[in-house]
């Protein structure tokens, strides 16, 4: 009718680009599952799903510990070897003081590492870099040097640990269940804690945080020091599903968790960064590794297609915004 102002229209392109930029990460995993049930039946099996649900998740709860420390704008590339390390000292452990102080005193190699990184790189403002690569060189060292380079079987004293690695919680397995309780806490820890809220500002603008009179140093550390934990429990989780502490765990997994977070949109100047997209960043890459698997690609090329498919989807995310901004 006369005199009246048509309805604005619905800006739905711009709209379904919004929501493109902002779950591009769930989008990538999700055309990947499509593509990989094309690839092969068996891939959507229940089978295979726990199997991929129990591969990821040593990589997976390492990648937590990873995400806190890259939102300070640093780096940990010793996780592995921590995790290693954590292994054998658990596996040698049990047979003489039990489960308990085992794990205990396995959990406590991870702290110690995390905090002697978290001290060097806060307090001496040391690059995180050469600290960790250092710490890197160190863990596995000790990991051989302890165990003599041979792996170390688990006993009946550690039975209980065993079947934890290998029994399920309903459908799920129970390291699995784990994974998602820690990546849970983190959610918490970053959204409603004060130290989280610290932790990622720390990354946006280390220096503001300063000038406001909060101990940058103190939340740095907190960060190193977890990540050397969640390190540990994940090279115990490993010992509980192989049966045996090993030196050779983790190796080269750190960059498998650093490209799990950075594919999880995270920027690794810090800052920037969640929960959620780093555990589908996980999952991407455990999906990846088994539909290449399923469809018998040798171990050398899967390398080689690894690498690239981790760098179109870093393009992907750069080219909806993924890795710019916040």
């Amino acid at each position: 009718m006369a005199g009246q102002q048509a309805p604005a229209k619905t800006p739905t392109g711009r709209g379904a680009w919004n929501a493109a930029v902002r779950y591009n990460t769930v989008l990538i995993l999700v055309v990947l599952l499509v593509a990989a049930s094309f690839v092969s039946p068996d891939f959507m099996t229940a089978p295979n799903m726990s199997n991929v649900a129990r591969q990821i998740v040593s990589v997976g709860i390492m990648s937590m510990g990873m995400l806190l420390v890259v939102l300070t704008g640093g780096i940990d590339l010793s996780v592995g070897s921590v995790a290693a390390l954590a292994s054998v000292t658990t596996a040698l452990l049990i047979p003489d003081y039990g489960l308990a102080t085992a794990i205990s005193c396995g959990l406590l190699t991870g702290v110690v590492c995390g905090a002697i990184c978290g001290t060097l790189v806060s307090q001496y403002r040391l690059s995180s870099f050469v600290v960790t690569l250092a710490m890197m060189t160190v863990a596995r060292g000790m990991a051989l040097i302890v165990s003599k380079g041979a792996p170390a079987m688990i006993d009946d004293a550690g039975q209980s640990l065993l079947d934890f690695g290998r029994d399920t919680w309903w459908v799920f397995p129970q390291p699995t269940v784990l994974m998602l309780v820690i990546f849970g806490l983190g959610s918490l820890f970053l959204a409603l804690t004060r130290a989280g809220r610290i932790v990622r500002a720390i990354g946006s603008n280390e220096e503001a945080v300063r000038l406001s009179g909060v101990p940058v140093g103190r939340h740095v550390m907190l960060a190193y020091v977890v990540s050397g934990l969640l390190a540990a429990v994940a090279g115990i989780i490993s010992t509980a599903r192989a049966g045996v502490g090993a030196p050779t765990i983790g190796t080269g997994d750190e960059l498998t968790v650093i490209a799990a977070v950075v594919i999880g949109g995270a920027s690794l100047a810090g800052g920037r960064g969640t929960v959620l997209n780093t555990l589908v960043g996980v999952v991407t890459l455990g999906v990846i590794g088994n539909i290449m698997n399923l469809a018998s690609v040798p171990g050398y090329h899967q390398q080689v297609v690894m690498g690239i498919i981790i760098i179109v989807a870093i393009l992907a995310q750069r080219g909806t915004g993924g890795l710019r901004g916040k």
